[in-house]
């Protein structure tokens, strides 16, 4: 890939197709409050505008400490990183991390005006973990923590999150309707482990497909889409929701290509599974959203 200018690298740094994972659930958040009567529209911008920065911050901060670690080499399977490629300094994508934590840092300030202490937890607790994903003296993704720190940041806390900032409560609902977002989300992670494991584990990072193999990544990705396509139809049936939930089945034949790329392919070609995770976890999460708001 040729040199791109420096705006265009920086926009590439962001990773823009992982955002979806701090758009969805804003979104699933919002549609929740918006159905029980509670919908406020600019708490709900700001722990969008919040998620998103805490989003592009970790993976800047993963940049950077992937290119530190060695995992970033020029044996890298997947697109192509700022850092490891030349286009930005390590300094350079540190500061932005750091920039943009700062941004979320200010954003929750309001948050924390509107829905008061508890936000003050999550806030530091989410920009804690965005930077220990890569970074600090125990990185999560390096000791097989980052399915876990997806499925609880990217799930339960900003969703509920979203959902509190609103309504000043949390309901079960919410904490529900977290699980297959959270799940398509490590559903993403387990594809780039297992397109990642040998270089992965010449790097010392201990992902969980590197500790248990190729086929514990495939399986847990079997599960994260099965489990988020049973959820919808758990709270139809428990009547927590109404049939609209349904809509988000719409998305389940997305689910098809990249299965079969998962479990036909190896290295580099998985980034086409990638990409089809990320759209199926935008549409199923955007028709998840809209029926949750029946």
């Amino acid at each position: 890939m040729s040199r791109p200018s420096t705006l265009t690298a920086w926009f590439l740094a962001t990773r823009p197709r992982t955002l979806v994972a701090g758009v969805v659930p804003v979104a699933v958040g919002s549609a929740l409050a918006y159905r029980d009567h509670v919908f406020a529209l600019l708490p709900a911008l700001a722990a969008l505008i919040g998620a998103l920065f805490i989003q592009v911050g970790t993976n800047l901060v993963n940049d950077y400490f992937d290119f530190k670690r060695g995992a970033d080499t020029v044996d890298r399977l997947g697109p192509p990183r700022a850092t490891q490629q030349g286009w930005l300094s390590p300094r350079a994508v540190f500061m932005g991390a750091m920039t943009c934590f700062a941004l979320a840092f200010c954003v929750g300030l309001y948050l924390v005006s509107v829905a008061g202490w508890p936000l003050v937890v999550i806030g530091l607790c989410s920009l804690t973990a965005g930077y220990a994903y890569t970074g600090g003296p125990f990185p999560l993704a390096y000791n097989g923590l980052g399915d876990v720190f997806v499925l609880v940041f990217f799930g339960f806390v900003a969703v509920g999150g979203t959902y509190f900032v609103q309504a000043r409560t949390l309901p079960v609902t919410a904490l529900l309707a977290a699980i297959p977002v959270g799940l398509l989300g490590v559903a993403l992670l387990a594809v780039n482990n297992t397109r990642d494991e040998k270089t992965d584990a010449a790097a010392g990072k201990k992902t969980l497909v590197v500790r248990f193999g190729s086929t514990f990544g495939k399986a847990e990705y079997v599960s994260c889409l099965v489990v988020s396509a049973l959820l919808p139809l758990g709270l139809w049936l428990s009547d927590a929701a109404s049939p609209f939930v349904m809509l988000s089945w719409l998305a389940i034949p997305l689910a098809i290509p990249p299965l079969k790329l998962l479990f036909n392919q190896t290295g580099a070609a998985l980034n086409a599974a990638l990409a089809g995770t990320a759209r199926l976890q935008l549409i199923f999460g955007l028709l998840f959203a809209a029926g949750l708001t029946q």
